[in-house]
């Protein structure tokens, strides 16, 4: 009988044990999940405010007025030299897309760029950057878990400048500022990666950038002011 009160309790604290540690892997899970949204959300909200002064600025006014002729935008609001790996760069940011029949923009996809030195030329070691994917095949590029810049697709500065004018042609084409003031920044052969866990932790599942853009499996009422003045700076 002892014996048998024994196991019995030997059983119920193996139970107890594994309950309490279930309890503890999901109070240091949910933090880590809610930190993760969190961070998602804080780029979104940068990557408006980056946008919007993009928009503002004078110098950037062949940005503006091509707006309509890109596919798509990706937003870095934060390139910082020496953010990734030793000697450096990089920063994290969203892809969003233009729906060519409605005019609208779609959910963001986070991604990341990285690179060895994009070599900022002046204004710091931090940037604003805005590359306008102006082609199918940088869009397709996208939708890729990885691509480098300048190899798998061809990447241009944009003109800068009160009525600067030009005729650039890439699939990629770029425009940096860095405190306020325009940043050279040599962004061929970067490394751009899609962000998985912020686009799970954003919402709420695991989704590719072709489920959040092309599929439009998921949405995030986060994205609404972004997206927002995406449509304002159509007009």
């Amino acid at each position: 009988m002892k014996e048998s009160r024994r196991k019995v309790s030997k059983a119920g604290a193996l139970i107890l044990s594994a309950i309490v540690a279930a309890a503890l892997l999901i109070c240091t899970v949910m933090p880590a999940v809610a930190a993760d949204s969190d961070e998602a959300q804080g780029i979104v909200d940068k990557a408006r405010v980056t946008f919007n002064n993009f928009m503002r600025d004078s110098n950037y006014t062949w940005l503006h007025e091509n707006l309509k002729e890109a596919k798509g935008l990706l937003i870095f609001p934060q390139v910082i030299k020496g953010g990734f790996i030793i000697g450096g760069s990089g920063g994290t940011g969203v892809l969003v897309v233009k729906d060519e029949k409605k005019g609208d923009w779609s959910q963001p996809s986070f991604y990341t760029v990285g690179s060895v030195s994009f070599g900022l030329q002046i204004g710091g070691e931090v940037a604003e950057v805005i590359m306008m994917a102006m082609s199918q095949k940088a869009i397709d590029s996208l939708f890729a878990s990885s691509f480098k810049l300048g190899a798998d697709t061809s990447i241009a500065a944009g003109p800068v400048g009160g009525g600067a004018k030009g005729n650039v042609t890439a699939d990629f084409i770029s425009f940096a500022k860095s405190k306020g003031l325009y940043a050279g920044l040599n962004l061929e052969g970067s490394v751009v990666d899609v962000r998985d866990s912020l686009n799970k932790s954003y919402y709420g599942k695991n989704v590719s950038p072709v489920d959040i853009i092309a599929k439009k499996e998921v949405s995030n009422k986060g994205s609404a002011e972004l997206r927002d003045s995406l449509r304002k700076a159509m007009k």
